[in-house]
């Protein structure tokens, strides 16, 4: 293609479409950082917890403030919080690869549309 040349619309169409999908790719990749930090602070947390003496006090954030609580329902809740996390991490690589898929594919049908 010259520089004097316009980008016929069906490939525009297509660029468009290709830059879409790069958006939702580093969405996911921000989206499953998020997580990772987040998996590694109920980590920390929970390691912590474990060390302390069943009849010490505990407490949890919740907001602003924060809860006494006991280290049973908390070891619970950290816990359920870990396999969330592991669900939505799994969740997440599979949209990852779904995308990269769809961002090769695209490239080639873009790359075949300008070179016809």
């Amino acid at each position: 293609m010259s520089s004097g040349q316009q980008i016929p619309p069906l490939v525009q169409e297509q660029l468009a479409k290709f830059q879409q999908t790069q958006q939702n790719f580093q969405s996911i990749l921000m989206q499953k950082q998020h997580l990772e930090s987040e998996k590694l602070e109920t980590e920390k947390a929970l390691e912590e917890l474990k060390k302390a003496s069943d009849d010490e006090a505990v407490f949890k954030h919740a907001g602003t403030i924060m809860i006494k609580s006991s280290k049973k329902d908390l070891l619970e809740e950290l816990e359920e919080q870990m396999e969330l996390a592991k669900t939505k991490a799994s969740l997440l690589a599979k949209q990852e690869e779904r995308l990269k898929t769809s961002l090769k594919e695209q490239e080639t049908k873009i790359q075949e549309m300008i070179k016809n």
